[in-house]
């Protein structure tokens, strides 16, 4: 039955996607991208700015996300407020994210509203108001936020630990949410630099997905974004991570119940997608550890040795930064740390001396197709998928290859990758040496903002 099942999400994987997907420039450089999907009168509209977290500078770190809670406090025509109570009143939603390689706003509404939220996106992306008093206001929402989120949060913390300690030079190395010290520091002339650097039509992409006609489509583009003008855009030089040559460790106390170790290996991302097979084969890696529940990782670690309570393995291959594979694990209740991370460690030493056989292979290569395959069932996703690859500088019309290539990986591929990439030299160990916790913490104030960070 399982072999029956992989043949049939390989054979769904590798199929010709039905929707259109149509696209044109704009004269203002921005780049305008529509998905045709006809399955209901609905349609979700996404901006992205090529600029992130990785983007920022020393001193400023954070600025992308507290510019993106500015981006709801409107302008001359939309007063702070109305953007999203105008989206809410023909029945649709919206809200925004900041990650390490771009800030996203979106909208998901009845195909008939599509004009409204380009209206507002437009307005937004060339006229917003920085006031002084809701910059003071919205910062300390920020502050809050790094404090409930990341610096109350002990698994988060370690991550942050993680990352500064995993990269040298590399702006991966610092937190979305920024640090708290450049928090403390920033101002509304630090937002308003940001804003008047990035937030450029020609740094941006529209992204349509749903019951479209995309020359609609393109029309209301040019109506609404058309006449925004272009800027000149700072260059982005190169931002490599010195070779890794040797095991890196960090250890973190803070007050938890339990202790986790997180690992993390510099491994290459996603560049040519037609060329390349090592992302492919790492992502099939992730999948063999961890990507089921009887995935290496939870039935060794969990069901049979009983040595963790948790295991995870993850990887991305698409990114504009270092591609990073990562692994976790918290030990079970009178298990260590250490025992648990050998256990880990042991479970991938055994992928690399003897690999995985045929039937896994098919297994875990059918259930990561289908993941990707089920994303297209949301017009959301469809949407974003786009965006990823194209922030990423990869051409989103290349995805369908990414089906092919997985289904191409080798049981060999992967047991290469894990020997080239899984190794002590490239390794970052991050430790959470638990606390006691105190019986009752005090209770914070409720953020006052709800967009993504």
């Amino acid at each position: 039955m399982l072999l029956l099942g992989a043949a049939f999400f390989l054979t769904l994987a590798v199929r010709p996607g039905h929707a259109e997907t149509r696209e044109t420039d704009l004269a203002n450089g921005m780049k305008v991208i529509v998905k045709v999907d006809h399955r209901a009168p609905v349609v979700t509209s996404q901006v992205w700015y090529r600029a992130g977290s990785m983007d920022e500078s020393y001193g400023v770190t954070g600025v992308a996300h507290v510019l993106e809670h500015m981006m709801f406090k409107g302008t001359e025509a939309v007063p702070a407020g109305e953007f999203s109570k105008r989206i809410a009143a023909v029945g649709g939603k919206e809200n925004a994210y900041t990650s390490r390689d771009q800030t996203v706003y979106f909208q998901t509404l009845r195909k008939e509203e599509l004009e409204l939220a380009l209206r507002l996106e437009a307005d937004r992306m060339a006229n917003l108001k920085l006031d002084a008093g809701e910059f003071a206001k919205e910062i300390q929402v920020v502050r809050e936020e790094r404090r409930m989120r990341t610096e109350d949060n002990p698994q988060a913390l370690l991550f942050e630990k993680l990352m500064a300690t995993a990269f040298v030079s590399h702006p991966y190395r610092h937190p979305v949410i920024g640090w708290m010290g450049d928090l403390e520091n920033m101002t509304v002339a630090d937002a308003q630099h940001w804003y008047r650097t990035w937030y450029a039509p020609n740094n941006a992409t529209l992204i349509v997905a749903g019951d479209v006609e995309p020359e609609r489509v393109f029309d209301l583009a040019r109506q609404y974004f058309g006449a925004l003008p272009a800027q000149a855009l700072p260059e982005r030089k190169p931002q490599t991570e010195p070779a890794p040559s040797g095991l890196k460790q960090v250890e973190l106390k803070a007050p938890a119940k339990l202790p986790v170790v997180v690992l993390s290996w510099q491994v290459p991302r996603l560049t040519r997608p037609a060329e390349e097979w090592e992302p492919y084969a790492l992502e099939v890696l992730a999948g063999v550890l961890n990507g089921h529940a009887t995935a290496r990782l939870p039935q060794a670690l969990v069901n049979e040795k009983r040595v963790a309570v948790d295991v995870g393995a993850s990887y991305d291959a698409v990114s504009r930064g270092p591609g990073v594979f990562f692994a976790d694990v918290t030990p079970a209740e009178g298990k260590t740390a250490e025992q648990a991370l050998a256990a880990l460690k042991g479970e991938i030493d055994w992928v690399k001396l003897a690999g995985v056989n045929g039937k896994e292979l098919e297994r875990v290569k059918a259930q990561v197709l289908a993941g990707q395959v089920f994303q297209q069932d949301s017009l959301f996703y469809q949407a974003m998928l786009i965006g990823e690859w194209r922030t990423a500088g990869l051409d989103y019309r290349q995805r369908d290859l990414r089906y092919e290539k997985l289904r191409q990986v080798t049981a060999e591929q992967v047991r290469a990758v894990a020997n080239k990439y899984l190794m002590d030299d490239r390794l970052t160990i991050a430790r959470l040496d638990p606390q006691p916790m105190s019986e009752a913490a005090a209770p914070r104030p409720a953020l006052g903002g709800r967009h993504g960070g």
